[in-house]
């Protein structure tokens, strides 16, 4: 039995869309979970879109997410020349032919189509004429000789099978008059020579299937097994698409979604074993099995990976959470500077309450992060004189302790509730935003010990408080 290979094959015509991390990572954990191997193949032969920045957003965005591919990329130009060869095999065999029909017949046959409200399949008309009645001054394209007659049966690993009437697929161009090969003929020249077994793709690409098959069996070819995977769609039922907010990595990244948290979710978009919903990578590999893919498009819910990111952030590691976030900030915030880092360290534990993502994680603690406090003006306007006195009072207490624990500041808190005859919010609050410089915020002691003696003194000394 041959060695399980799949290979994920992205155009870099633009940053890697969502939907092809996901069919990325189901194609790389199959391989993983059967001892197989993974490839990445840069589908770039469409060299007007093509560039240098989205292959290296599509290589970034995989590793960002923990996929890594077994061997070099997988450069398809670099293989013209042998997707052209199998061109000229199939012209010579009798399974492709030239075609000589100008773009304005064809559009013709496309407009007739479209007055009768059917499809536009190409009318056959050189298929069967001699070369000899070929004009002069028309360069031909190549088109493959598809099949009339009876159907063909995709027997499919998610769909079931498939079956399609041989005559609905039209003979399609597998070079073009420029010389250059189609998808369908340079996808499977690739596959072939990459020794694919199975090809794990979008269920939009079911028709290139019925195409690819032909090809491979005009060529005696070793057939590979074939996946369709139901699309994605948005919240509203509509087909996910580059232009949809949301639709890349850097989308999530940004906000401060962590990679396992996203690379879970996606694993459970449109994949289930039995009712678990939280997997480690080993497990996601253990368990993972093409059965367990529904036959149902997936909608992508934003809350739902906003609630898979906060169980990430409670359950993870606390050195690894403060190391994502310090890389979240290097990325996208200024540089904090090394004795806040030492700070924010420290105070993970609460600063990461409530928090669902790493950018909350940062403002809930922009009061440690700040030199100058930016003071929230409707805020302000809760300090009035009884809120300045308890400001006061706690400063003048403040400055007798000798240890910063929560244990030292109780009895401070609780002398000032009695002596302004006030309750905990009418101390905390005006301390809060003292401090902070909003109402809203962490609790009061944690504020306190994380600043440090220095700092809060500083604070409670500013002007514009009292």
């Amino acid at each position: 039995m041959k060695k399980v290979a799949t290979r994920f094959a992205p155009s870099p015509t633009g940053p890697l869309h969502i939907g092809g991390i996901r069919t990325a990572l189901f194609n790389w954990l199959y391989s993983k979970n059967q001892n197989g191997d993974f490839y990445l193949r840069i589908e770039d032969t469409d060299k007007e879109r093509s560039k240098d920045e989205y292959k290296k957003q599509i290589i970034q965005s995989l590793k960002w997410i923990g996929i890594t591919h077994d061997g070099e990329e997988y450069i398809q130009s670099k293989k013209v020349d042998d997707h052209i060869k199998i061109a000229n095999e199939l012209l010579k065999n009798g399974y492709a032919y030239k075609c000589y029909c100008s773009n304005e017949e064809i559009e013709e046959q496309k407009k007739r189509s479209r007055q009768k409200k059917i499809p536009y399949i190409y009318d056959r008309k050189w298929r069967d004429k001699k070369e000899t009645d070929a004009p002069k001054d028309i360069k031909p394209v190549i088109r493959f000789k598809s099949k009339i007659e009876g159907s063909t049966i995709l027997k499919d690993l998610v769909q079931g099978d498939v079956e399609i009437e041989n005559n609905t697929i039209e003979d399609f161009i597998i070079l073009r008059n420029d010389g250059t090969p189609t998808y369908n003929l340079s996808a499977s020249v690739d596959d072939h020579q990459m020794n694919m077994t199975h090809i794990i793709r979008g269920d939009d690409h079911k028709i290139n299937t019925f195409k690819q098959i032909q090809i491979y069996q005009a060529m005696n070819w070793d057939l590979p097994s074939f996946a369709h995977i139901p699309l994605i769609h948005t919240i509203e039922g509509k087909k996910l698409s580059k232009r949809d907010k949301a639709s890349t990595l850097d989308d999530y990244s940004k906000i401060g979604i962590m990679p396992d948290a996203l690379r879970n979710y996606l694993l459970r978009l449109g994949w289930s074993f039995k009712d678990k919903e939280i997997f480690t990578l080993d497990e996601s590999i253990k368990h993972f099995s093409l059965e367990g893919i529904g036959k149902s498009p997936s909608k992508l819910d934003m809350s739902r990976i906003l609630s898979m990111n906060e169980h990430y952030i409670k359950s993870i590691n606390e050195k690894d959470l403060y190391d994502q976030f310090m890389d979240y900030c290097k990325l996208f915030k200024d540089e904090i500077k090394s004795e806040k880092q030492d700070k924010i360290k420290k105070s993970l534990a609460f600063l990461k309450n409530k928090a669902k993502t790493l950018e909350d994680i940062f403002i809930n603690g922009q009061y440690i992060i700040v030199d100058e406090i930016n003071f929230n003006q409707e805020d302000l306007k809760l300090i009035d004189n009884k809120a300045k006195k308890v400001i006061l009072d706690f400063k003048n207490e403040f400055g007798k302790i000798t240890e910063l624990n929560k244990e030292a500041l109780e009895p401070i808190i609780n002398g000032l509730i009695k002596s302004n005859d006030t309750n905990f919010k009418g101390v905390g609050q005006p301390l809060r935003i003292a401090l902070t410089g909003s109402k809203f915020g962490p609790g009061i002691y944690d504020i306190i010990i994380s600043l440090g003696k220095e700092e809060v003194t500083k604070r409670l000394t500013n002007k514009i408080i009292l």
